[in-house]
C-alpha cells in the first residue's frame, strides 16, 4: 500500500516537468509508463516472494488462516507470469525510449550542404546523409540548370550562374520542387516527369509514397534502383521533402562560397555547408578515365609528347584550383555568417577512417548518426578488390584512395603541381618530386588533417 500511495507523488512531479518541458512531451510519457511499471513489477514481486513462503507462515504474518487457493501452483504459476510480462514490457519502453532520445525529438530543421567538384568523391560522402530516414536527400538537382541555362565561364556569366545556383538552393531546402519544373527537359505535365535526374540516387525520391505504380509504355531515363516507380511526381516529392525532419543537398556546381551568404543568413533556413576537397592529381586521374573525351590532349601529350598542352587548359585547370582555395579561404577565415556553419573535409581523410569522418560531420550538422548509416558505411567501404566501377560508391575506401599514383604520368603530375601548388599547401598535400616518390606509397601525401577545419 505503501507503493500505491507513493504514486501520485511521483505523477505529479514528472507531470510537472512535462508541463515545464513541452518539448520532451513525448519521452516523459514513456518515462512516466515505465515508473509505473517499475513500481508495480517491484509490488508484484514482493508479493510472489511472499506467496512463495509456505502457507503457515503466511497465516502468521497476516493473523488469518491460509488460503487454499494462495497455496495452489497455479496461482503462483500465474503470478510469475505476470511478473514476466511486467518485466518484458518495461525493457519493451525502456528501448523505445532510448530510440525516442535518439529520433524522437531530433531538433530543429536542419540543411545541409555537400559542396565539392566532379570526382572528389563527393557521391560516396553524399550516402552518408541519403542513408539517414529522417532526411530528404537530393543528388546534384542543379545538372538540370547547368543542361537548361547556358554560362560562359568568366566574368559576369560566372557570377549569374551562380545567383541563379543559389537561388534554386533556397527554393530546393523549402521544399519548393517546382522550381526544377523551369529546367528539366521536356518539361514535366501535370507535375509529372520521367526525366529527374540521378533519382534512384535519392532514397527519398523512391520510397513510397513517391515511389507510385510503374506506368507501362513510359521510359524512365532515371530510374530507381532497386524498385519500380512510375514517372516522379513532383508534388508527392515536395510533400515527401516537407515530411522529412531534415534536407541535405549534393552538388558539384557550386564554386564560390561567398555567394551563399542570403542563403546562410535566410532566417527560414539553418544551413550547414561540408566543402569536400581532394588532392587535384587524383581529381585529374579520374576524370581522365570518367571523362575521356575531354581529356584526349592531355593523354596524348603524356604518352607520345606530340605537341604542348594548350595555356587554355592548363589555365582551366588552374582556375578550377584557385577557386576551390579561395573559397575554402573564406570559410577557414570565420567571417561571422559563417561561423559554425562550415566544415572542410578532405576525401582522403574520409577514405581512410569512414566511420569516424561520419560522425563529425553528423556532430558538425547537429544529426544523430544512425544505426542504417554505419551499417552502410560498413558495407560500402569494405568491397571486393573489384569493385572499382567509374560511378560507384562501394569501394575498399583504404586501399582505393590512392589508386591514382600509378596510374598518372609524372610529368602530369607536375603540371597539376605547378598549377594547383597554393591549394596543395593549404590542404596539406605534398608535391613529389620524382616519379619514384609518387608511385612510393611508403612516402606519404598528406599531411595531418587541422582540427581549425570545422569552424
Amino acid at each position: 500500500m505503501e507503493i500505491r500511495r507513493a504514486l501520485p507523488q511521483d505523477l505529479r512531479e514528472l507531470l510537472h516537468c512535462l508541463k515545464m518541458r513541452s518539448k520532451y512531451a513525448v519521452l516523459l510519457v514513456f518515462v512516466v509508463g515505465l515508473v509505473i511499471i517499475e513500481k508495480e513489477n517491484n509490488f508484484i514481486s514482493r508479493v510472489s516472494d511472499k506467496l512463495k513462503q509456505s502457507p503457515q507462515a503466511l497465516a502468521e504474518a497476516n493473523g488469518t488462516e491460509a488460503s487454499p487457493a494462495l497455496a495452489e501452483n497455479g496461482s503462483l504459476a500465474s503470478l510469475r507470469e505476470l511478473d514476466a510480462a511486467f518485466s518484458q514490457l518495461r525493457s519493451h519502453l525502456r528501448n523505445v525510449t532510448l530510440q525516442l532520445a535518439v529520433d524522437g525529438d531530433p531538433g530543429p530543421r536542419r540543411h545541409v550542404l555537400l559542396m565539392a567538384t566532379t570526382r572528389t568523391g563527393s557521391s560516396f560522402v553524399g550516402e552518408f546523409f541519403n542513408q539517414q530516414g529522417s532526411i530528404f536527400y537530393l543528388f546534384e538537382p542543379l545538372w538540370h540548370i547547368e543542361r537548361t541555362v547556358t554560362f560562359e565561364p568568366g566574368g559576369a556569366n560566372a557570377v549569374g550562374s551562380a545567383l541563379v545556383y543559389r537561388d534554386v538552393l533556397k527554393q530546393l531546402f523549402l521544399c519548393d520542387l517546382y522550381i526544377l519544373e523551369s529546367f528539366i527537359s521536356p518539361a514535366p505535365e501535370g507535375h509529372l516527369t520521367p526525366f529527374m535526374f540521378r533519382r534512384g540516387s535519392s532514397r527519398s525520391l523512391c520510397e513510397e509514397p513517391v515511389c507510385t505504380p510503374s506506368a507501362k509504355k513510359v521510359f524512365e531515363k532515371y530510374h530507381c534502383k532497386n524498385r519500380r516507380c512510375g514517372p516522379l511526381n513532383i508534388t508527392l516529392a515536395a510533400e515527401a521533402c516537407r515530411r522529412k525532419q531534415h534536407v541535405a543537398l549534393k552538388t558539384v556546381r557550386i564554386r564560390q562560397l561567398e555567394f551563399l551568404q542570403p542563403l546562410v543568413e535566410d532566417p527560414r533556413l539553418d544551413v550547414r555547408i561540408i566543402q569536400l576537397v581532394r588532392d587535384p592529381r587524383a581529381v585529374l586521374a579520374s576524370r581522365m578515365v570518367a571523362f575521356s573525351g575531354k581529356y584526349e590532349t592531355w593523354k596524348k601529350w603524356a604518352s607520345e609528347g606530340e605537341a604542348p598542352l594548350r595555356e587554355e587548359e592548363v589555365q582551366r585547370l588552374r582556375g578550377n584550383c584557385e577557386s576551390i582555395r579561395l573559397s575554402a579561404e573564406l570559410g577557414l577565415r570565420q567571417p561571422g555568417w559563417l561561423r559554425g556553419r562550415y566544415m572542410l573535409v578532405r576525401y582522403e581523410d574520409v577514405a581512410q577512417a569512414p566511420l569516424q569522418k561520419a560522425e563529425e560531420m553528423y556532430r558538425f550538422a547537429g544529426l544523430p548518426l544512425t544505426p542504417q548509416v554505419e551499417e552502410w558505411i560498413s558495407k560500402n567501404t569494405q568491397a571486393p578488390r573489384d569493385s572499382n566501377g567509374v560511378y560507384s560508391t562501394r569501394k575498399n575506401s583504404s586501399e582505393q584512395f590512392e589508386k591514382w599514383r600509378f596510374s598518372i604520368p609524372f610529368k602530369l603530375a607536375q603540371v597539376v603541381q605547378d598549377a594547383c601548388a597554393p591549394a596543395m599547401r593549404l590542404f596539406g598535400y605534398k608535391l613529389a618530386d620524382s616519379p619514384a616518390a609518387l608511385a612510393n606509397r611508403s612516402f606519404s601525401l598528406l599531411e595531418r588533417a587541422q582540427p581549425s577545419w570545422v569552424t
